[in-house]
């Protein structure tokens, strides 16, 4: 991409103004530097060229080209601009601009730089340079866009999926944890019911218990009848004796009539 570059000729004479003479010196050193592409050595003399005349305008402009060819794209952004702010010509400020315009294409920021070259061509229409790079700016500037609204749509995708599967890790905790539930109640009932079993158990158990007890404190007790009931067993008993007596006397009677002697008269 094209840039530009201030470059100072300047006819040698005497001049009582060696501190003058010392910073053109230094910006035409490094502006020979330069054309060798030696950026980082036209720098240094640039800076010299500041140090012994701080804001020179001719000397920051040049170093932000140098900045710039080494693709330190904020800084001579930064320089760029200072210059464009100065109280030079429009041809001066507009060739800042057109570099500005190119820094802050190199760092993305197709919004600035859109503005830089609106400048340029404010100034300078017939400038095609700026008009082509202001085109070529608009057309980042669009994809960048379009590449945002889809990252913007991809994370609101990923953001629904996201939701989606957080959902579904909830609901299945959810439903894990109403089994687990479920599995505790039936282990209570369970344990309940085992206990309820137990009791029982224990209670037919004590039950038969006293049954046997009770069975067997009636074998072993004798049977108690009352006086009047045994008074009576024997006043049968009597009747039955005297009963059965007066029937063998009348069998014998009977025998004794119906027998022959056997005496001779």
């Amino acid at each position: 991409m094209k840039t530009y570059i201030i470059i100072f000729t300047i006819a040698l004479f005497w001049t009582t103004y060696g501190i003058a003479q010392s910073e053109k010196k230094k910006i035409r050193e490094g502006n020979e530097l330069f054309e060798k592409k030696d950026y980082s050595a036209a720098e240094v003399e640039y800076r010299k060229a500041l140090e012994a005349k701080p804001n020179y305008y001719k000397g920051t402009f040049n170093l932000g080209d140098a900045l710039y060819e080494q693709e330190n794209y904020a800084e001579s952004g930064k320089l760029f601009n200072e210059v464009a702010g100065s109280n030079l010509s429009d041809k001066e400020k507009s060739a800042a601009q057109y570099n500005l315009g190119n820094s802050l294409l190199k760092e993305k920021k197709y919004e600035e730089s859109i503005e830089a070259y609106k400048n340029v061509l404010r100034k300078n229409p017939t400038d095609e340079n700026a008009r082509y790079n202001l085109e070529y700016a608009r057309q980042m500037l669009k994809q960048q866009q379009n590449q945002d609204q889809n990252k913007d749509q991809n994370k609101d995708q990923n953001k629904d999926q996201d939701k989606k599967d957080q959902d579904k890790k909830d609901q299945d905790k959810k439903d894990q944890d109403e089994q687990d539930q479920n599995k505790d109640q039936d282990k209570d009932q369970e344990k309940k019911e085992d206990q309820n079993k137990d009791q029982q158990d224990k209670k037919d158990q004590s039950k038969d218990q006293n049954q046997d007890k009770q069975d067997q404190q009636q074998q072993q007790q004798p049977l108690q009848i009352s006086k009047q009931d045994a008074q009576k067993m024997m006043d049968a008993l009597k009747n039955d004796e005297k009963k059965t007596l007066q029937k063998l006397q009348k069998e014998k009677a009977k025998a004794t009539r119906g027998v022959k002697t056997d005496i001779d008269w």
